[in-house]
């Protein structure tokens, strides 16, 4: 039988160990516990090793040199692949002679990367035609650069001093022009500042439709207003303000009256109550006459 009594304890054994941590461990658990901390040790410190690991390679100037001729040569075998070569020009939306003139100004050498060309500079240049109101510029597929333009349409010619130039209803330069028999299809207008005002020169041509056929063309006078120059040397004076609206005046009086038909050298319509006439010499007699005015002395 096992005795009751307690056996003695062994003074030989280990002491039991402390599970408490200690100061050290304490210290480094309540730091790792520090956000700050664990970013710095997961990030900043693999990011300092590997800055430290590049620095020191790059510190060499050979190697340096080395590694920057491979990133170099690399590039330029990427670029430089057939699928990134342009090697045609394709213009539209352009009069053959404009598109001539596009394919000129491009100034590329190809075949050529598009990674060598930069879209924005060629399209500013191209849009600094006269004739260019708007390009857009892609690279297709197949190595082709599609030029899309919308060409400025000239609708009016303009004469200043002993230049004829075509404008588009906006008044922007379109091209020049040689002699107003080249393009006898646009109206005419003349005088300083008349481009500044096309579309109103536009609407006093519209509503002069029925007597078009009989109009040389409008001169700006004073960069104020519009004189209708028409044939027979017979001149209609316009008003700085609603001058449209004073030609659809004539046009109904005319209509009723005839009154181009008659030896009238102008019509001033100024004051749009009172519009004034000026008579030919020989109406101005015949006028008189039939008012029983004697004649005989004035001078034709």
């Amino acid at each position: 039988m096992r005795s009751l009594r307690p056996e003695p304890r062994d003074h030989a054994r280990a002491p039991r160990r402390d599970p408490a941590p200690t100061r050290w461990q304490y210290r480094m658990q309540r730091l790792w516990l520090t956000p700050y901390f664990r970013v710095l040790a997961r990030v900043g410190l693999p990011v300092f090793l590997i800055s430290a690991a590049v620095g020191l390679y790059a510190g060499d100037e050979g190697r340096r040199a080395a590694l920057v001729g491979s990133f170099t040569e690399l590039k330029e075998k990427f670029q430089n692949r057939p699928e990134f070569m342009v090697k045609l020009v394709s213009v539209d939306g352009a009069s053959p002679e404009l598109a001539e003139a596009i394919r000129g100004r491009l100034d590329l050498k190809l075949p050529l990367s598009s990674f060598d060309i930069d879209l924005a500079a060629v399209q500013a240049r191209v849009e600094a035609l006269d004739a260019v109101a708007q390009a857009e510029l892609r690279v297709r597929s197949g190595g082709v650069l599609q030029v899309q333009i919308t060409e400025r349409m000239p609708v009016v010619l303009w004469r200043v001093g002993d230049r004829l130039e075509m404008l588009d209803k906006g008044g922007h330069r379109v091209a020049g022009l040689a002699a107003r028999t080249d393009r006898p299809d646009l109206p005419l207008i003349a005088g300083e500042g008349a481009d500044q005002v096309t579309g109103e020169a536009l609407e006093i041509f519209a509503a002069a439709q029925p007597i078009l056929s009989r109009v040389r063309g409008l001169v700006r006078m004073g960069e104020r207003r519009w004189d209708l120059v028409l044939d027979r040397n017979q001149r209609i004076l316009l008003p700085e303000v609603d001058a449209v609206a004073a030609m659809e005046r004539l046009i109904a009086l005319d209509r009723a009256e005839d009154l181009l038909a008659r030896d009238v050298l102008s019509v001033d319509l100024r004051n749009d109550k009172r519009p004034t006439l000026r008579l030919a010499p020989f109406a101005l007699n015949e006028h008189r006459k039939a008012m029983g005015i004697d004649v005989s002395g004035s001078e034709l």
